[in-house]
């Protein structure tokens, strides 16, 4: 399994924010997560966030995210956090990035509008959550990240292959997964599907329980994360751990 901090800082990377509250009171969400973790809000006038006019008024956010998984028609949580922090503007300089950043999760108009009148007290403004601290919950594991350990995880790099792997053998590949992990496991397996790939191993959800295998090595490219699957599809030498 990869190291906690990576791992969350996997699943916030694809994240969606579903919830936001300010100085503890529920407020419209908005956003995504930029490239170092940071969830980025976008605040309409009148709403609660966009009366920060200053660099000095930071409002105390919680911007609950949530990373999921689609298999078939159904879509499960693979990993919920919860980023708690500030939230301050952001930078003039980086609000094009913030912009990208939040557009990769909800498309809204309102974010032309942020960047060709930035700084105007009528434009809609762009925000982003100086990091305390991460509460999360993934599978069996959870507990809370300082900002530190979150912030200096850097998301696997093998993350967008292993999706784009993930979502093939979901899609056409099935039957000959169930009958990997079935030799595998010495029972039959049931209904089988991929839930996550990473560098080290893979995890599979079998009959809605979850099972991890190891990769005999770490992978570091692309092919070799395919050929490491192919040896659990093929039941070459993988073994399961917790």
């Amino acid at each position: 399994m990869l190291p906690i901090p990576q791992r969350i800082r996997t699943l916030a990377a694809t994240a969606s924010v579903v919830k936001l509250t300010v100085d503890g009171v529920p407020a419209r969400a908005r956003g995504g997560v930029d490239e170092r973790g940071r969830p980025v809000l976008l605040a309409l006038p009148g709403e609660p966030l966009h009366g920060l006019h200053r660099l000095h008024e930071d409002a105390v956010v919680a911007v609950n995210l949530a990373a999921m998984r689609r298999l078939g028609d159904d879509e499960h949580p693979r990993g919920l956090m919860e980023v708690q922090g500030w939230a301050q503007p952001v930078p003039a300089g980086e609000a094009r990035a913030a912009a990208v950043a939040v557009a990769a999760n909800t498309a809204d108009e309102a974010l032309f509008d942020a960047l060709e009148r930035y700084g105007r007290p009528d434009a809609p403004r762009l925000l982003r959550v100086d990091v305390a601290q991460v509460v999360y919950l993934t599978g069996q594991e959870s507990g809370v990240l300082d900002a530190d350990d979150y912030l200096d995880a850097e998301p696997d790099p093998l993350a967008e292959p292993a999706e784009r792997v993930l979502a093939h053998v979901n899609a056409a590949h099935r039957e000959q997964l169930a009958n990997g992990v079935s030799r595998h496991l010495g029972r039959p397996a049931g209904e089988v599907w991929l839930w996550e790939l990473d560098s080290r191993g893979v995890t599979v959800r079998a009959d809605g329980s979850l099972v991890r295998f190891l990769f005999p090595a770490p992978t570091s490219s692309g092919s070799d994360l395919e050929a490491a699957l192919n040896g659990l599809l093929c039941t070459c030498g993988h073994h399961p751990a917790a």
